[in-house]
């Protein structure tokens, strides 16, 4: 099955799917909210980890 399902990641899953989601999607994932949101203010914490200060 899927860790998010029909629903979503939001906050709640997050570790999860740090967890369990593919690396190389998850990384690029990251690279692409790195790119669109360089200061982390759009939905901070919501599917992928906030980054450390």
């Amino acid at each position: 099955g899927s860790v998010s399902a029909e629903h979503g990641v939001g906050r709640l899953k997050v570790a999860d799917i740090a967890r369990f989601g593919d690396p190389v999607k998850l990384q690029l994932m990251r690279q692409i909210k790195d790119t669109l949101d360089p200061d982390g203010i759009l939905n901070p914490g919501a599917v992928l980890p906030q980054r450390a200060a």
